[in-house]
């Protein structure tokens, strides 16, 4: 536990350091990638509202040839359940507990896909979160009832380190997309 409170911290502040903005370029992997597994179909992608250094996962919307059926974004509950809700860019957001912005609650979905910030992550694809345990909680019940979510963490590629410690609780990505491509 002690090592992954230094690891966060040592890449909080790398990310901090090292902070660039992306060109959409940087998600042409992505595209091509939802492409081969959405075929022409209408999904539901869930992302997060970028803070504290957070890659923008907002350069998706100048891609206007996605079919997204809807664009999500998390909210926390007062027990610290994470679910997802529908919301479009321009729509009003509120400020949670955490400082992080979220859209109103309206009528809570499952998404297709998940975009998973993250502070560092290894060759396995798991990734190393905040430590409140919000997207693995999620995935881990979600994973089982809807085996088909495709989990896809945004990173850049100086946050890849060599192994991270793992416990049971923690999930495996599918996918973890950089600036040099996807793993």
């Amino acid at each position: 536990m002690q090592q992954k409170i230094l690891l966060r911290k040592k890449y909080l502040n790398l990310r901090k350091k090292k902070y660039y903005d992306v060109s959409k370029s940087f998600f042409l992997p992505f595209l091509k990638l939802i492409q081969s597994n959405f075929k022409k179909q209408l999904f539901k992608i869930a992302l997060y509202y970028p803070s504290n250094y957070e890659l923008n996962v907002l350069k998706l919307f100048e891609f206007n040839k996605i079919l997204i059926q809807d664009t999500l974004l998390p909210v926390i509950d007062k027990n610290n359940i994470m679910t997802f809700f529908p919301w479009k860019k321009n729509d009003i957001l509120f400020v949670n507990k955490f400082g992080i912005l979220e859209p109103a609650k309206t009528q809570a979905k499952v998404p297709d896909v998940i975009l998973v910030p993250i502070l560092a992550f290894d060759e396995n694809k798991y990734r190393l979160g905040y430590g409140k345990g919000f997207y693995d909680r999620y995935l881990n019940k979600y994973l089982k009832q809807f085996n088909n979510i495709l989990t896809v963490g945004v990173a850049f590629s100086f946050q890849k380190y060599n192994k991270l410690p793992i416990n049971q609780n923690d999930v495996k990505l599918d996918f973890i997309i950089t600036e040099k491509g996807i793993y």
